[in-house]
């Protein structure tokens, strides 16, 4: 069996989070979510929605076998933890692919790193971000 492992934000649930795990899905045969800590998050702006209820969300997904919250202080334990064979990324998640697989390797974690697949491009016209989304809602509704 073919353990995958996704991560993320997931703050504001859109069309392309589903994407993302649609595809990472695909790549095995269970798949695991690790959601970001709120806290953890440093990239961008921090999620609006509680980690919990971030969580709950991607649980309900039909694809997603397993979700939890990331580790507070290490990102790589859950990682360690769930002992996944492919990390999946996301089509155009900020993280370095070769950081991340040499710290897997500094750790003795056995696994791949993937990139999921971009969007079709008729997507294009659809809100695909958080902040997009957040956008588009304050120039439409907000005064």
């Amino acid at each position: 069996m073919t353990h995958v492992l996704a991560q993320g934000t997931f703050d504001i649930l859109h069309p392309g989070h589903v994407h993302y795990l649609r595809d990472a899905a695909e790549m095995g045969d269970q798949l695991s979510v690790i959601i970001a800590r709120r806290e953890n998050v440093t990239h961008k702006k921090p999620p609006i929605l509680p980690n919990r209820q971030r969580r709950d969300m991607i649980k309900a997904l039909e694809m997603v076998d397993h979700a939890r919250v990331g580790h507070p202080e290490d990102i790589f334990a859950p990682i360690e933890e769930l002992d996944p064979d492919i990390i999946a990324l996301g089509y155009d998640q900020h993280h370095d692919d070769a950081a991340i697989e040499a710290e897997l390797d500094r750790r003795g974690i056995d696994c791949v790193v993937r990139r999921a697949s971009p969007l079709d491009p008729e997507a294009a016209e659809e809100l695909l971000s958080t902040g997009r989304i957040i956008d588009r809602i304050c120039e439409e509704r907000c005064d």
